[in-house]
């Protein structure tokens, strides 16, 4: 090893040490409104949106301090949508019925933020990265109102066995979700003193229902915006 490749790795080392020591760990959670996309162009449609929640920790490192950070987190997070047709209050010529469907994930954003400075304890940011989830919980809702009879159920939403460790679970099927998911955040918000608001659009990579795949099976993804609040410990 050369004396330039020793001094630039001690150089490199002493950054990482020196963000690390000025890392800021934080609490984070708000409110979600989800959809699953509904076409291979990943369209929407605004009636099938779900509330939920989002909860969780995150860590700011500052790469460039008060300028950009890497802000990597782990959240438990919902998500979902749902299908309403019919008439409640004319349900014996117009029967009702309403699917919902809300898995819960845990959830790791690695995003790298943008901060403007606007006062001494004061910036706008803003942020874009990847995130990888793993399917934990959930349910599957019917409700129906025909003839002005009630009547509902629910069940527990399938996971099958098919992630990134483990490819061949023969166990797959349409009725199914698949356990792993992947995507991208795009965020923007303001930080000020310790405290974070963000509103964050979720983008997810991944069909979400398990079965084959094909181009005519790769319709249904997750989608989610949620506005969150949070606060970070230690000095900025």
């Amino acid at each position: 090893m050369t004396k330039k490749t020793i001094l630039f790795t001690f150089a490199a080392l002493s950054i990482s040490f020196a963000a690390m020591s000025q890392a800021r760990v934080g609490i984070k959670g708000g409110w979600n409104l989800s959809n699953i996309t509904i076409d291979n162009a990943g369209n929407t449609k605004d009636s099938r949106s779900l509330s939920g929640f989002n909860v969780g920790a995150i860590v700011d490192v500052p790469l460039v301090p008060k300028l950009l950070s890497f802000q990597p987190g782990v959240f438990y997070t919902t998500k979902g949508s749902k299908i309403e047709a019919g008439n409640k209050s004319s349900s014996i010529t117009n029967p009702y019925t309403k699917y919902t469907v809300n898995p819960s994930y845990i959830e790791v954003p690695l995003n790298f933020i943008a901060k403007l400075p606007i006062g001494n304890n004061a910036s706008l940011f803003a942020g874009i990265g990847p995130y990888f989830a793993f399917g934990v919980a959930g349910q599957q809702k019917y409700d129906a109102i025909i003839g002005g009879i009630s009547a509902s159920s629910a069940t527990d939403i399938k996971w099958d066995n098919d992630t990134p460790l483990n490819g061949g679970d023969p166990n797959t099927a349409y009725d199914k979700f698949k356990r792993f998911d992947w995507g991208g955040n795009v965020q923007i918000g303001a930080e000020l003193s310790n405290f974070l608001v963000a509103v964050q659009y979720g983008i997810g990579f991944a069909k979400i229902r398990s079965g084959q795949d094909n181009s005519a099976d790769e319709k249904n993804k997750n989608r989610v915006f949620s506005v969150s609040i949070g606060y970070l410990f230690g000095g900025r």
